[in-house]
């Protein structure tokens, strides 16, 4: 079904929705998101709708996961062209609140996860994964969905959730949904946007070098030989600057030059001003 989308701007609002869906038995599945959304959100909302009778889409850009307010101020904000993009796929419903729904007046609780944060994003963005567990254990309370749906290219922000929600009892399933990229291997993301046509020629290069860097450790390369020459590759190819290129234990993100259980290679860097991240499996 697709149609007119109804757009909630309150958790009132939002919370008589629901009651409604699971009065008649309706499971509800929700894909939170800060909008700017791409063939990657919307893979996440078609996943939701095969497992879920009822979806909804969150739109919020957290400002407490910033740790720059000219990035705040800069990320793209999109609602109307985001419900263009949902309408075909019949969403149940957008709930998107404004900042006063989010944080009220008084306001004085954090989430905190250890461990997992304090590495790789979290030494780059104080404060980033507090934003980002505190505004995801609001939707779910706000939603109550018995599953959301996360995209694996943020690998690290989904260890957080995942171990925020398995520590306080949350019952949301944590669906992890694989990394949608373009025809040259970039991961889709909102920043894209903010690429010029040279930058985004130049991307490309981070996913194709950490490719090669998989493919030489798993034949037998030294870890840390692998990592050095994707990153020189890297910088070679035209970006500015190359925040972290690592090897880590799947999911506890500690480092690693071993293969012999899931290991994830994770990576952060600039090129033209914009900062990408990516990962892939080793």
């Amino acid at each position: 079904m697709t149609g007119v989308i109804p757009i909630l701007r309150t958790v009132t609002e939002l919370r008589d929705r629901v009651r409604g869906w699971k009065r008649a038995g309706a499971t509800l599945g929700v894909v939170p998101t800060m909008g700017a959304l791409h063939d990657g959100h919307l893979s996440l909302v078609r996943a939701a709708q095969r497992d879920c009778d009822r979806v909804v889409v969150t739109i919020f850009v957290n400002p407490r996961q910033f740790d720059s307010p000219d990035d705040l101020a800069g990320y793209p904000r999109s609602e109307a062209a985001d419900a263009a993009l949902l309408a075909p796929l019949g969403v149940d419903a957008v709930f998107a609140p404004g900042a006063d729904q989010v944080y009220p007046k008084g306001f004085a609780t954090s989430v905190r996860v250890a461990g997992i944060p304090e590495r790789l994003e979290g030494l780059h963005r104080p404060g980033h994964f507090d934003g980002v567990a505190t505004v995801v254990a609001k939707l779910f309370g706000m939603t109550q969905a018995e599953r959301a749906y996360f995209g694996e290219k943020d690998w690290q922000q989904l260890q957080v959730v995942r171990r925020m929600v398995a520590d306080l009892d949350i019952p949301t399933e944590v669906v992890a949904c694989p990394t949608i990229r373009e025809a040259d291997g970039l991961a889709r993301s909102s920043r894209n946007a903010r690429l010029t046509a040279e930058a985004r020629a130049v991307a490309a290069a981070l996913p194709r070098e950490m490719t090669r860097a998989a493919r030489a450790m798993r034949a037998g390369m030294p870890v840390p030989q692998a990592l050095a020459a994707a990153t020189a590759a890297v910088l070679a190819a035209g970006f500015d600057r190359v925040d972290y290129m690592e090897l880590c234990e799947a999911q506890t993100l500690l480092w690693t030059d071993r293969l012999d259980s899931p290991a994830r290679l994770l990576a952060a860097a600039r090129v033209g001003g914009v900062r990408l991240i990516d990962n892939i499996a080793v």
